[in-house]
């Protein structure tokens, strides 16, 4: 290797260097609020709900490697009942119940059927895009769950004290997103925000309100159409 050549090398492995020595703790703090009709708060919840940083700059991107996961149907639920996880990332939906399910999603994240099978089998999708993807079962209105596909390793999940913890984030220019089961899948979630992370020290992106809705829609199902709740399932 050329002289010219191993100083570059070194001078990279240096600025690698230092900004993992620079990187730090990012925090934050969810709140959610229900406004009563003299606009007080009337009660207070943490639905699960996500804060992921992207660069401001595209050429600091770093999109971490996909992986494997899997979401189990037991007991008529999806558990987890929330994934995150890299884009490009595959995700199996065995069948624990000793009956039939359809699992399906039609919102922004990745769309997808997969059919009616029965217990023990197992089907797999890989969510090829960013988005956040709402689970269904097309047979049990009752059963549902979210999958959040990122382009970005620095995410935090709120604690039931709606408290976001982010470790290991380089200093620079973010924006913020966010993201609330407590909004319903058709509704707008909170716009992007851009946000400064400082080295060497905690950065506290301050608190972030999220008004719950007074009721939340029930979902359609996979044509489209209300689930028929008076009748047993045929499965």
């Amino acid at each position: 290797m050329g002289a010219g050549r191993c100083a570059l090398v070194m001078n990279l492995l240096l600025c690698l260097a230092s900004l993992a020595s620079a990187a730090t703790a990012v925090v934050a703090h969810v709140d959610f609020v229900r406004g009563d009709k003299s606009g007080g708060h009337a009660r207070q919840m943490h639905p699960d709900s996500v804060v992921w940083l992207t660069p401001a700059d595209p050429d600091h991107a770093q999109p971490p490697a996909p992986g494997s996961f899997v979401m189990t149907q037991h007991d008529k639920m999806f558990m987890p009942h929330l994934l995150v996880m890299p884009v490009g990332s595959s995700v199996s939906f065995p069948n624990r119940d000793p009956f039939f399910h359809n699992v399906f999603s039609f919102f922004n994240g990745r769309r997808f059927d997969l059919g009616l099978y029965q217990s023990g089998q197992s089907r797999s999708i890989v969510f090829n895009r960013a988005g956040i993807s709402y689970i269904f079962c097309n047979i049990h209105p009752e059963m549902s769950a979210v999958i959040i596909t990122l382009d970005t390793p620095y995410y935090g999940i709120a604690d039931e004290n709606g408290a976001i913890h982010m470790a290991g984030v380089p200093p620079g220019a973010y924006w913020m997103h966010v993201w609330s089961e407590a909004i319903p899948p058709e509704a707008k979630q909170p716009a992007p925000r851009r946000v400064t992370v400082v080295a060497d020290t905690d950065t506290d992106l301050g608190s972030i309100p999220i008004r719950i809705a007074g009721s939340l829609s029930e979902h359609l199902n996979k044509f489209g159409q209300p689930y028929d709740t008076h009748a047993s399932p045929a499965y």
